[in-house]
């Protein structure tokens, strides 16, 4: 029997993508716990930027926004909004963005505007691009971290907040590299540029990845299997990051 959750898999499977990445510019939602889960397994030297001007923060706790206290305490540094974003991201400091969205599209554009046609009378108004479309374009990379169904990844975006998947649109870094759902991993197809099926989680199956995909999933030839979460993985995560279940119920 699976003893895991989709959730605690997307959350592991999220932290593991940061192995080998040094300065992750961090975006609100999931990414919170991946992140800090990454910091305390395969990259623990790991510098975490919040758009709020904290630098280097090492969060004893779960934060509750990009201001929580809890990022400041134990943090390399503090400044300014306009500083952090001038002098670390738009510099080409910053090797990783790290987000969530709502909706994702084949191409890789991203939304977390609104949810609807009309923009000034949406069905739903997200929080908006905050500081995510200046990451999907100065950092060196973006990985995107996100629940998969056909209400997540849409044949067509109802807003574009950020179009983190080609550097040749102006993009600084590489754009979007990698997204991470509860149910896989995905990478772009060099030919069709279309976002492919790479990595297939435990217990999932291609028609399940299907079926949750609002357009025609291409499927790479050569599709793995992620490996199932540790012990200590799910230790961290229950016990010490989210032991409420805030992030993973």
């Amino acid at each position: 029997m699976v003893s895991w959750s989709k959730s605690e898999m997307l959350v592991v499977a999220g932290a593991r993508a940061l192995a080998g990445r040094r300065v992750c510019f961090v975006g609100i939602g999931l990414p919170n716990i991946a992140v800090t889960l990454a910091q305390r397994t395969v990259e623990p030297d790991l510098e975490l930027i919040y758009e709020s001007g904290v630098y280097g923060s090492v969060p004893a706790r779960q934060p509750l926004s990009i201001g929580d206290p809890c990022l400041v305490s134990g943090s390399l540094a503090v400044m300014p909004m306009p500083e952090l974003f001038q002098y670390y991201l738009q510099r080409g400091l910053v090797d990783v963005g790290f987000l969530g969205a709502a909706q994702l599209d084949r191409y890789g554009n991203v939304n977390t505007t609104i949810i609807g046609d009309d923009y000034r009378r949406p069905k739903v108004r997200l929080p908006g691009s905050g500081g995510a479309c200046d990451i999907a374009f100065n950092a060196g990379e973006v990985l995107l971290l996100l629940r998969q169904s056909r209400r997540s990844f849409v044949d067509k975006v109802d807003f574009v907040t950020s179009t983190a998947a080609a550097a040749d649109r102006g993009n600084a870094g590489r754009g979007l590299t990698k997204v991470v759902s509860d149910l896989g991993e995905y990478e772009f197809d060099p030919d069709t540029h279309e976002l492919m099926l790479t990595r297939l989680h435990p217990g999932v199956g291609v028609d399940e990845a299907v079926a949750a995909t609002g357009w025609d999933l291409r499927v790479s030839p050569q599709l793995a299997t992620t490996a199932a979460p540790t012990d200590d993985e799910l230790r961290l995560l229950r016990e010490e990051l989210d032991p409420s279940g805030a992030y993973l119920k």
